[in-house]
């Protein structure tokens, strides 16, 4: 409950009490209440906040299913823009060409305008992309609406995680960084609803809302805490704080951490002063763990079933149609992201990923192993399953937890940059890797590196559930401590 007396607990020792109801003259400055209205519990705004990102992440899933969409019906006879085998290639490519550096850039311009505008900022072009291929009378609008949708997808990547992080408490945080995964199985299972049922113009239109949901709903909650706190902006970050959180006695104590860490800290860094920054071990041990993090995601081969499942199917034998298959897989894998929400609010984060490439191992092993008939199919959504509720979320739930704030952006833009680099080599390899080894031998590939990375992440991934990010961030600071 938000008591007078937790309130009173953010207040300085020496200062007296301020008469029950009456907030901090700082933070009507900040935040006036017509601006952003208390609505409901702190645990229902932090839901709130989230909800705007997730409707950008869903339409970089939406973005990332539509060529599945696109492509079968620019290539039919009565296509209103015919195109070629070589263009049909360069309309499905060109959306992922500009994602890793789509994602740097993000980084930076969450750090220097605010994770909020970020989201605006992102989501003015992400609705012009899709409005022009909407309207799209040629192939080089396609290329262009493909090519701004994919920029897009690359810089909404690092900043919706680390906003949701920065304005969720330790409870809740997991669960709502988990909705990641889900927002992207959600997006690319509409688009191919999308497809099957409207024509691709229409279906582009409808893709536009979601954005433009995103620009719309961040518009109405406060900027991050730790952003305006590390610019020196107090008294907003009290306001925005006290919005997100309440006042309880835990998350007083947090806000005095959070305050008292930047209480000397300069608002801008120069490229300069930032390279010192990265520099440290308090920002290499946790770029590195998710560098191989991601790393371990894709090359145990998540992108590359997922785009190659009619290819898969086929080459095992399993019986059954492939493209019914495809779709009784997508709709297991959004199941499965609505069940690792639920696990990253109960378990933590190190037993959730060794499980899951142990378990991602032994599917990938044993589908190596067996032969025609249906238990490919069985294997192939047990790894589905497995990979659902670890290799697939985590990354994405750490990438916003890990980083020193000071470095957040830059951090957690550079591994969502490698991811989506590491995700373009996996998914342009899979069929020379199958063509080389054989689709068995490709499972042999996938399958040990998912027994690497368990390895792995049992000797480094830190555990996060449950911590403030300003208690992980002590923890890699106290090697900088130690340097």
């Amino acid at each position: 409950m938000e008591t007078a007396h937790a309130r009173q607990q953010l207040a300085d020792p020496g200062q007296a009490p301020r008469p029950e109801g009456r907030p901090l003259i700082e933070d009507v400055q900040a935040m006036p209440p017509q601006e952003h209205p208390q609505w409901g519990s702190p645990v229902l705004r932090q839901v709130l906040a989230a909800a705007g990102p997730m409707a950008a992440i869903t339409s970089s899933g939406m973005t990332t299913g539509f060529s599945a969409v696109l492509l079968p019906q620019l290539q039919s006879p009565d296509s209103v823009i015919p195109i070629s085998d070589n263009q049909a290639t360069w309309i499905a490519s060109v959306a992922a060409l500009p994602m890793g550096p789509g994602s740097v850039l993000g980084g930076v311009i969450m750090e220097r305008l605010g994770r909020r505008a970020a989201h605006q900022l992102v989501c003015v072009p992400y609705v012009l992309g899709w409005v022009l291929i909407s309207l799209a009378r040629n192939p080089a609008m396609l290329y262009v609406g493909r090519f701004l949708t994919g920029l897009c997808v690359g810089m909404i990547g690092p900043v919706s995680p680390v906003f949701i992080a920065e304005t969720s408490g330790p409870a809740y945080r997991g669960v709502l960084l988990a909705t990641v995964s889900l927002a992207v199985a959600t997006g690319i299972l509409l688009a191919n609803l999308l497809g099957t049922f409207l024509h691709w113009q229409l279906a582009a239109a409808i893709s536009a809302i979601f954005p433009l949901v995103c620009y719309v709903g961040v518009f109405w909650v406060p900027e991050s805490p730790a952003w305006l706190a590390a610019r020196g902006r107090r008294a907003g970050a009290t306001a925005a704080f006290h919005w997100y959180r309440g006042y309880s006695p835990d998350g007083s104590k947090e806000l005095r951490d959070l305050l008292n860490k930047h209480a000397t800290v300069r608002a801008k860094y120069t490229w300069a002063e930032l390279w010192v920054e990265i520099r440290k071990m308090s920002f290499l041990k946790p770029f590195v763990v998710m560098v191989v993090f991601f790393s371990v995601m894709q090359f145990s081969g998540v992108n590359a079933v997922a785009f190659y499942t009619v290819t898969i199917l086929n080459g095992v034998g399993s019986g059954l149609d492939a493209f019914l298959a495809t779709n009784i897989i997508g709709l297991i894998r959004v199941l499965m992201s609505v069940v690792a929400c639920i696990l990253a609010r109960r378990f933590g984060r190190r037993l959730l990923a060794i499980s899951s490439s142990l378990g991602a191992a032994a599917s990938l092993l044993g589908l190596g192993a067996v032969g025609p008939g249906w238990a490919p199919v069985v294997l192939l959504v047990s790894y589905i399953c497995f990979i659902s509720i670890g290799l697939v979320p985590l990354p994405w739930v750490m990438v916003g937890e890990v980083f020193p704030s000071v470095v957040r952006g830059f951090g957690s833009g550079a591994s969502t940059c490698h991811c989506f680099l590491v995700f373009f080599a996996v998914v342009k390899t899979g069929p020379d890797l199958i063509a080389s080894v054989g689709i068995h031998g490709a499972f042999y590939t996938y399958g040990a590196v998912a027994l690497g990375g368990a390895v792995f992440l049992y000797a480094f991934l830190p555990e996060t559930r449950n911590r403030t990010l300003q208690d992980i961030e002590d923890t890699y600071c106290r090697t900088d401590r130690l340097a």
